[in-house]
């Protein structure tokens, strides 16, 4: 079939005819496109048109397309043509070929504004402070229960927790600690030398490390390590549905995951707070003999000037708080997590951020009360 013979455009001054005929299918894709290519820039001054399609014997998709297509350039361009002569069994394929193109984009989300930014970060935080109130009622009702029925207590799972999150933790603790008096020594005596004032590096190595140093840098690891842990181990049990086959056996999980785990924070973390306080004075002590040459007699003698137990007694004051903050929020996250990786990669990212944030901020807090009764 020749290609002429597929399309023929007409312009009798009036209107714009075009006439198809023979078989407008995928076979005869390259002479179609030009021929429909070619008649769609010919639609001059005419405002009708019409296409003829009496004679066309097969159509598919394609010519179905290209159709569309002609029909389209024709009415932007001014002339407003019509189809006569389609077979019927082609209505359809034709009404599907003019819906296409012409759905509803979708909406372009716009840039949120800064105070809208601000108003659902509220509330985000609002929702988060309204769970972890609720989680922390659910585990005092649940240690309470404990405390009725102290049988039920799992005191095998508390000392392997204790294990894992206290003695495992104490060779990073002395080392991370150690290496925090070293470098506060070395600053302070670097600093204080300008004046002639060497020795008040000892007082400012035991007052930072006995109140404050001690206890916050231990909690930020024990946060970063062992609460990471809980909300792993945790989110993986949610994620093989082992947190909701203990409540189809009518346990309640808080009592036998979150409980033991608490505890174990509990009693661990003020023994880490100890050994990372007094490694950090001895790393202290050893740079400022080293890098000082203050004698360790001199330096003893003048720690015990410097301090006294109140400053012992806020850093160990402090550590079980914490603990809880760490625990609780480690524990919620891992029981927050949802059936996918990301939603376990995403929780335990949240507990560690979320506990740290809280450490801070209640160590702030302590140090604003200890101010205001004098110790």
């Amino acid at each position: 079939m020749a290609p002429a013979s597929l399309l023929d455009v007409r312009h009798d001054g009036t209107e714009l005819k075009a006439i198809g005929a023979g078989s407008w299918t995928a076979e005869n894709a390259d002479a179609l496109e030009k021929l429909v290519s070619d008649a769609a820039r010919e639609h001059a001054s005419a405002g009708h048109g019409q296409i003829d399609l009496s004679q066309v014997d097969r159509m598919d998709t394609f010519g179905a397309l290209l159709l569309e297509r002609l029909r389209r350039s024709w009415s932007d361009g001014g002339v407003e043509p019509r189809i006569v002569g389609l077979k019927r069994r082609y209505n359809v394929l034709i009404q599907e070929m003019s819906r296409m193109g012409h759905e509803p984009h979708p909406a372009v989300r716009r840039r949120e504004r800064l105070l809208e930014g601000v108003g659902h970060n509220v509330i985000d935080i609002g929702h988060d402070a309204k769970l972890l109130l609720n989680f922390v009622g659910a585990s005092m009702a649940a240690g309470l229960r404990m405390m009725m029925r102290p049988t039920t207590f799992r005191f095998t799972s508390m000392v392997n927790q204790i294990d894992r999150v206290g003695l495992r933790a104490v060779p990073i603790i002395i080392l991370i600690t150690f290496l925090i008096g070293c470098i506060l020594a070395q600053q302070g005596i670097f600093h204080f030398r300008r004046f002639g004032a060497d020795i008040y590096v000892v007082d400012m190595v035991g007052v930072l490390v006995l109140r404050e140093l001690g206890v916050l840098i231990v909690s930020i690891m024990i946060a970063g390590r062992s609460g990471s842990a809980y909300t792993a181990e945790l989110g993986s049990m949610r994620m093989r549905e082992e947190v909701d086959a203990l409540r189809v056996m009518g346990v309640d999980p808080i009592e036998i995951l979150v409980i033991p785990r608490l505890l174990a924070l509990v009693i661990a973390l003020p023994l880490l707070t100890f050994i990372g306080s007094m490694s950090a004075l001895f790393g202290g002590g050893l740079v400022s003999w080293l890098y000082g040459d203050i004698q360790p007699g001199v330096f003893l003698d003048r720690l015990k000037d410097a301090i006294d137990i109140d400053h012992f007694l806020v850093g160990m004051i402090k550590a079980p708080f914490m603990a809880c903050v760490i625990g609780i929020v480690a524990c919620m996250e891992g029981l927050r997590v949802g059936g996918s990786a990301e939603s376990l990669g995403a929780h335990t990212t949240a507990s560690v951020v979320k506990a740290i944030f809280l450490v801070i901020v209640m160590d702030g807090l302590f140090a604003m009360f200890f101010a205001s009764i004098n110790m």
